[in-house]
């Protein structure tokens, strides 16, 4: 049974539903460059539709910063949205007043309604209580769609839960459902986590809540690079260590009491961070002066993968290397087809998230084995550093 409120509790029909959705999709020169964000939201706004609702949609794109920017209305959304829906979706170019209820007030059931970007009023940010009560007008019932916001206590996400009856969409739902069952009371173990990416300091807390909850630790990328400092081997100019953060390694790698962290026991360097490159494989006693670590090597490869099939659950965040370009891809790349080939026999449960990590799996074509792969960032971060996060709490049972 889900922890959260969802669709499966509310009768919808002829009820105007408020959806919050993450429609701030990347764009270039007017047009859409990436849709993943809409095919998603999509299921939750027919289900809405077919159910007899007059869906409202609502949501912010770039940072306008509390004015009308025209470059940023959501009307760039508009036909990737009614192609997604195979429907018609109307646009109101408010989000707030009168324009917003007279439109609303012709709605029939199971019609779309786009609103303007949230964000066009600096009271969206504040999550002031009179703007969400505005929002909140003439609608029935407020469902969240937009997990990848939930960390930020907006009036769209947090404050207008007090006006309105609150539930989960289909896309907040498995988002919520795959991340407790990867960290949250029950999950099968043994859990393994693997982090990578560039620095310890933006991960200090994700780190410092990881070594207590899961059983393996795999630590890559850049961020390895100060953890190896802490434990005493000479890096060498072209690693990506943060002298200041030494001291907080050491102190991560004392909280993990039965945690197994494993870190890299080879590396793989180069002249220059560059295609054109030969790669290196060195043990962690030959780091040369003046090169540039860009990837973890077979030895620790091996290790990692040797680790990841003891676990049941790995949650994925950063990649383990430069895998921007080839050949500094090969250890990410390996390790995203352990785990899912690992996912598709059914022995693993895999939830990945957060921009880099998507690129990557992407990259090497594994997405879809995968058990979840999350489209947010920030709001995923904070969920696995432990913090409550204010657009989730009021979806609560």
């Amino acid at each position: 049974m889900s922890l959260y409120k969802t669709l499966n509790d509310v009768d919808v029909s002829g009820k105007v539903v408020f959806v919050r959705a993450d429609l701030n999709v990347p764009a270039q020169e007017g047009k859409i460059t990436d849709n993943t964000r809409i095919v998603r939201l999509a299921p939750t706004l027919r289900e809405l539709s077919e159910r007899g609702a007059k869906v409202v949609i609502a949501s912010h794109f770039g940072r306008p910063k509390g004015k009308i920017v025209p470059e940023m209305s959501l009307r760039i959304v508009l036909t990737e949205l009614e192609n997604n829906l195979g429907a018609p979706v109307q646009f109101c170019d408010d989000c707030i007043g009168e324009k917003v209820q007279g439109t609303i007030s012709q709605l029939k059931e199971g019609q779309y309604l786009l609103l303007e970007n949230l964000r066009f009023y600096a009271e969206e940010e504040k999550n002031d209580a009179s703007f969400a009560s505005d929002l909140s007008k003439g609608m029935d019932i407020f469902v969240n769609d937009a997990f990848s916001c939930a960390h930020r206590a907006h009036a769209s996400t947090q404050g207008i839960t007090e006006f309105l009856p609150s539930y989960a969409g289909r896309l907040m739902q498995a988002e919520l459902e795959a991340l407790e069952g990867a960290l949250g009371q029950n999950p099968t173990r043994p859990v393994g986590a693997l982090i990578g990416g560039s620095k310890v300091s933006t991960k200090l807390e994700l780190l410092s809540n990881l070594v207590q909850k899961v059983d393996y630790l795999f630590i890559g990328g850049g961020m390895a690079h100060t953890f190896l400092a802490a434990e005493g081997y000479p890096m060498g100019k072209g690693s990506l260590v943060e002298p200041t953060m030494i001291d907080t390694a050491k102190e991560i790698m004392k909280k993990a009491g039965n945690c197994k962290v494993l870190l890299p026991t080879d590396l793989i360097y180069a002249d220059a961070f560059a295609e054109d490159q030969e790669p290196h494989e060195i043990s962690l006693d030959e780091i040369p002066e003046g090169k540039v670590l860009l990837d973890i090597g077979s030895k620790s490869v091996e290790a990692f993968a040797e680790g990841i099939k003891e676990c049941r659950t790995l949650i994925w965040n950063g990649p383990v290397g430069a895998f921007e370009i080839k050949p500094f891809d090969a250890a990410t790349n390996a390790l995203a087809k352990v785990v899912a080939e690992e996912t598709k026999e059914g022995r693993l449960t895999s939830v990945a998230g957060g921009g880099d990590t998507v690129s990557a799996l992407n990259k090497a074509n594994v997405s879809a084995d995968f058990t979840y792969i999350s489209a947010a960032g920030g709001a995923f971060l904070e969920w696995m550093e432990g913090k409550t996060l204010p657009g989730v709490e009021p979806l609560k049972k």
